[in-house]
């Protein structure tokens, strides 16, 4: 896994949200973004951070923050994850994995004695001028937005 560091600068993607809408970088110029990558939509670790992230997104805003989700999950999928949490920030379907890659967090997993490839879970606070300003790589679900606010 090759993750991407504080000072580096966000890779320029481009990618689907749930709604088939494209989402770019380039949308938050002159913002804050958190993004933030998760292994799967509706699994109680997600769900928690997510909601974690929901319940705060007032402050975020307020902050000058967007936040955007990522995971190789179907549109539908994260339809249906935002519609039964009532998450109101758009979430990536990024299925072929671009954006999970270019942000170098997708790897090796040990989970239950298994090992695996799949999504770790990240944070990257992105500068409004395309910076990664902080990498959260110990992601506490339930207190996610403590950590990325502190």
């Amino acid at each position: 896994m090759n993750t991407l560091k504080v000072g580096d600068k966000a890779p320029n993607f481009e990618a689907l949200d749930q709604d088939g809408n494209t989402i770019k970088l380039s949308d938050y110029k002159g913002k804050k973004l958190v993004l933030f990558f998760y292994p799967k939509a509706s699994t109680p670790g997600c769900t928690m951070e997510a909601c974690n992230l929901r319940d705060n997104y007032h402050t975020f805003l307020a902050k000058g923050y967007d936040v955007l989700g990522v995971s190789a999950d179907s549109a539908k999928r994260q339809q249906n994850f935002i519609a039964k949490n009532e998450l109101p920030f758009p979430l990536l379907a990024d299925e072929d994995k671009i954006v999970i890659n270019a942000f170098g967090v997708w790897g090796l997993k040990k989970f239950m004695g298994r090992e695996f490839d799949g999504i770790h879970r990240f944070t990257f606070i992105i500068n409004e001028q395309g910076i990664i300003e902080e990498v959260i790589s110990k992601v506490k679900t339930k207190e996610h937005t403590a950590q990325i606010l502190g």
